[in-house]
């Protein structure tokens, strides 16, 4: 579904992505580790189209997207719940996530809204409720539900854990499992790799814009090296 070739992109005159590879198959969930600084939101953002490309390319369903704008890659079915979650707080849920929605023409919201509420009934209960007033889980909950409403077929997930209670960490990662299980096809930044790892079908270690190594999450929580530097045994 996804493939990125040999991807460069910096700010500035700093370089982050050094020429950067990376595939993801229909109905995987492919999760990025590494530390802080690796580049691996750099990634992510080169990919939905918020981030320029110096060089490389990105292909999506085959067809190069690389020059897209960002809008024009929603349109043909990529959605990004970025780091942060960078809700609009002053309005409600419910416009939230109806603005998640916004590329599509003819929506009928009574019918898109109700797949979202049943994910997140607690989205429902606080639906006329300001984003600002919700919780760190409810908040990232509603993160979620805005990328499903462009009815993506890849989702690029960034740091959905951040901030959140090991609890909480759990039920969302459960969620984004049970998104695989519709069908959906997930792109996991995630900072606790050993949680990433545990959902995911393959991944990459990303290490100061390179990919380092890659194989299937099993492989990588066996791996030795991965096991010292990244999942603190």
């Amino acid at each position: 579904m996804l493939r990125v070739e040999s991807l460069k992109s910096g700010y500035g005159r700093i370089q982050a992505l050094h020429g950067v590879s990376i595939e993801v198959r229909p109905g995987e969930i492919v999760s990025l580790i590494g530390a802080n600084g690796a580049g691996k939101t750099t990634l992510l953002r080169a990919i939905s189209g918020v981030q320029p490309v110096a060089a490389g390319r990105i292909l999506f369903n085959g067809r190069a997207i690389e020059r897209l704008a960002a809008h024009q890659r929603v349109a043909l079915g990529i959605a990004q719940v970025p780091e942060g979650r960078q809700l609009f707080v002053p309005i409600s849920v419910e416009d939230n996530l109806k603005l998640g929605a916004w590329t599509r023409r003819n929506v009928k919201f009574a019918a898109e809204l109700e797949p979202i509420y049943a994910l997140f009934p607690m989205l429902f209960q606080l639906r006329h409720a300001a984003a600002g007033a919700l919780s760190g889980g409810q908040q990232q909950m509603l993160a979620i539900g805005r990328a499903l409403m462009a009815k993506p077929q890849l989702l690029l997930l960034d740091e959905p854990s951040m901030g959140l209670a090991p609890i909480l960490v759990d039920q969302i990662l459960g969620i984004v499992q049970g998104l695989k299980r519709s069908g959906l096809t997930v792109l996991l930044v995630e900072q606790n790799a050993s949680a990433a790892l545990a959902i995911a079908d393959r991944g990459y270690v990303v290490e100061t814009g390179r990919i380092v190594a890659d194989g299937s999450a099993a492989d990588l929580l066996a791996d030795t090296r991965v096991q010292s530097a990244y999942l603190g045994v």
